[in-house]
């Protein structure tokens, strides 16, 4: 008996009992489904992930000075040379001092807005644009002036649009606004990316008390380069200050990669967990193997009395099995892509996150072999027993 002809005689056993058949493939169905939207989630996680890091930077490295275990003090000019003496690893420098004190527009208190003391490359590293006015340059530094950039929702909410030339107050102190920063998010909330203010890192250390800034962030050339990078930069600083302890060297790369990986074992623990109905289901497909070869003895006798050979009956229930799984493989499949779409817009829709649920190709093919593998193994033992029936105990069953 051909190959072909076995898969045509289980096409029709399956549609002589179609509900029976949807019922051993259930299991599997749900198995399939299950994982290909867990992997889905997992994937829509990570790249959710990436582009929230995207927009903190991982092209860039945060030093953080901490002034324990060492006697001496780095200047930013300290800094900025390490940086230009690897200038195929490092392209741009600022540093930055947060700082603290309400700012004012007139008499209303502007209690969520941030606002960070920068140099003047610190718009190229974060990728910031200029809307209007102009950026915080050297001479604003090196004199310590009063004046801000602001981002696009001061700008709009509390200037109209019009706010370069106009003054606004930081913890007392008078700033003028110079320019004003292209709208990051597509929508502007009070607290956002558009609500902050950046002013020359001199004036800030000096009202903050700081007197020198204390973290610095160094925009890479190349972000593969980040381990290499961030060794060398660890290097740099050991040798001028002699102490671990001074300092610390973080990105944001590396942080990225820490959480994706938690979220990969996470995902791959739950994957398992859901391929478990698989096999829930291949016992199911071994099951009603068995009742069907105690269904088909007289056929199996009369088979094997008309010169059938052993392989022919053993393959004839094998790739039934397999049939049936793989049927319920298919329709696993997709179930997983209609419930991944579902998933797609309920996360949209609820949760107001811009994640999409999508199944990877290998997680559907790891799913499709896997489930016609255990219709193959699960259907062994009752095609083996059909094959091994007396054909004379057979003919005389009832």
């Amino acid at each position: 008996m051909k190959i072909s002809e076995s898969f045509v005689l289980a096409l029709q056993n399956i549609r002589a009992s179609k509900a029976r058949a949807f019922l051993t493939m259930l299991g599997i169905i749900i198995g399939i489904t299950a994982v290909m939207v867990i992997v889905g989630i997992g994937n829509g996680m990570e790249g959710y992930m990436r582009s929230m890091f995207q927009g903190l930077g991982t092209n860039t490295l945060t030093i953080t000075m901490t002034g324990s275990g060492s006697s001496r003090e780095l200047s930013v000019d300290d800094i900025q040379a390490i940086v230009d003496k690897n200038s195929s690893l490092f392209t741009a420098l600022s540093p930055t001092v947060s700082m603290r004190g309400t700012v004012k527009v007139g008499s209303e208190s502007l209690s969520s807005t941030s606002t960070t003391g920068v140099g003047e490359q610190y718009t190229t590293i974060k990728g910031y644009d200029l809307e209007q006015g102009r950026n915080i340059n050297y001479v604003d530094i090196v004199a310590r002036n009063r004046v801000c950039v602001v981002g696009n929702y001061i700008d709009d909410i509390w200037f109209s649009g019009r706010s370069v030339g106009q003054t606004l107050r930081i913890a007392g102190d008078k700033f003028t606004i110079v320019g004003v920063l292209d709208q990051q998010e597509d929508e502007m909330d009070e607290g956002g990316s558009d609500d902050m203010l950046l002013i020359p890192y001199s004036t800030a250390a000096r009202l903050s008390g700081q007197g020198k800034p204390s973290s610095y962030t160094v925009m890479l050339a190349d972000e593969d380069q980040t381990d290499f990078a961030s060794d060398l930069l660890e290097q740099e600083l050991y040798e001028l200050l002699r102490s671990e302890n001074a300092y610390r060297v973080s990105s944001m790369s590396a942080v990225l990669d820490t959480m994706t990986e938690m979220i990969g074992v996470v995902i791959t623990v739950l994957a398992v967990i859901a391929g478990i109905s698989l096999v829930v289901g291949g016992v199911g497909i071994m099951n009603i193997m068995l009742v069907s070869v105690t269904e088909r003895t007289r056929e199996i006798g009369i088979r094997k009395a008309l010169g059938a050979k052993e392989r022919y009956i053993l393959s004839q229930f094998v790739i039934e099995a397999a049939v049936i799984s793989a049927l319920g493989g298919i329709i696993g499949i997709v179930m997983g892509f209609g419930l991944s779409s579902v998933a797609t817009v309920a996360i949209s829709t609820l949760l107001e996150v811009e994640m999409a649920v999508t199944p990877t190709i290998q997680s559907i093919l790891i799913a499709f072999g896997g489930s016609a593998a255990i219709g193959i193994v699960f259907g062994y033992l009752p095609a083996r027993k059909a094959a091994l029936l007396n054909p004379i105990d057979a003919l005389r069953y009832d």
